[in-house]
């Protein structure tokens, strides 16, 4: 796929209908010359929007109006090259956490949480957020995580979780100022409520701070894992992090992760599993799927707003 087919498809399908400021400047970026010859520099996982966006953010440069962001872009291209290089797109979105809830719920409790491209492990805390699925409230506290669920009961009740770690190739830690000003930089323009959510969360992981491994998610994986308690349940997650992992390696991770005990929760686009067959999505744009030890279970959009169910149970093999 070539860069501007990622761009455009971004811009239709990612942006539209959730960030207009977005779509305006993936569309732009998809069908200018000069930014795509610039992007094709980089490594293909690094030429992505989300990236690029992140990083004009994070260096202070506008991203309201195509014009100026391309003007910024042609003009500062060196210092947002070696920080497209250097970083990678780490959206620690704790709104995810309403998909995964009906599938951690379900599963034989207390729980052991391994989060593989943990960045700031803000995922690692389904038992101490809230959530909201419509009329249907499950547990107190903030952040109140909304999710427009269809298809399934939400569950009555948060997950018992004795047990948490995450591993990452660059972890993130939110009590240090220039690491929570990336994860705010890759909050999408207009979307105050999840720079709200991504503070009140980061509060919760700051009170508790996760267990994060810096390291590879097939060659130190095991280490970690096996140093969950054996009297919990091992469940490896991971939500839009598989789409940057070179397909060998993504292989050998599935692979792997297959051998260990517990249960494996992706939430990843249907490409990236190698998902087929599978029923229409809900809606036109852009939806994850989540799956349960490989078994597609709904659609999901990107940040957690909403799933549609289409399995028949969230109930696990034992």
């Amino acid at each position: 796929m070539t860069t501007a087919t990622v761009y455009a498809e971004f811009a239709a399908g990612e942006a539209h209908g959730v960030s207009p400021a977005y779509e305006r400047l993936a569309d732009a970026v998809s069908r200018d010359d000069e930014l795509l010859a610039l992007l094709d520099r980089l490594p293909e996982p690094k030429r992505q929007p989300n990236l690029l966006f992140g990083v004009v953010r994070w260096l202070g440069g506008p991203v309201d109006d195509p014009d100026t962001f391309r003007a910024y872009a042609v003009a500062n291209w060196p210092t947002i090259e070696a920080a497209m290089r250097s970083r990678a797109t780490q959206t620690n979105e704790a709104g995810r956490c309403a998909v995964l809830l009906p599938v951690l719920a379900a599963l034989p409790q207390p729980l052991a949480l391994l989060e593989v491209g943990a960045s700031a492990g803000l995922c690692l805390y389904p038992d101490r957020y809230a959530y909201r699925y419509g009329d249907v409230t499950v547990g107190a506290g903030e952040p109140v995580l909304e999710c427009a669920a269809d298809g399934l009961t939400p569950p009555t009740a948060r997950p018992e979780v004795v047990w948490r770690a995450g591993i990452d190739l660059n972890p993130l830690d939110v009590t240090e100022p220039a690491d929570a000003g990336w994860l705010e930089a890759l909050i999408w323009p207009e979307h105050q409520h999840r720079r709200d959510r991504l503070r009140a969360a980061a509060a919760v992981a700051a009170a508790d701070p996760p267990r994060l491994v810096r390291g590879d998610l097939v060659d130190d994986l095991p280490a970690l894992a096996a140093q969950a308690p054996a009297d919990a349940t091992l469940v490896v997650f991971h939500h839009s992090v598989l789409y940057q992992v070179p397909q060998p390696r993504r292989d050998a991770f599935v692979d792997l992760v297959g051998t260990l005990p517990g249960h494996w929760i992706a939430v990843e686009a249907p490409d990236v599993l190698g998902l087929t067959d599978l029923p229409a999505p809900p809606a036109p744009g852009f939806h994850n799927v989540l799956t349960l030890d490989g078994t597609p279970l709904a659609y999901a959009r990107g940040h957690g707003q909403s799933m549609t169910w289409f399995a028949k149970q969230a109930t696990a093999r034992s």
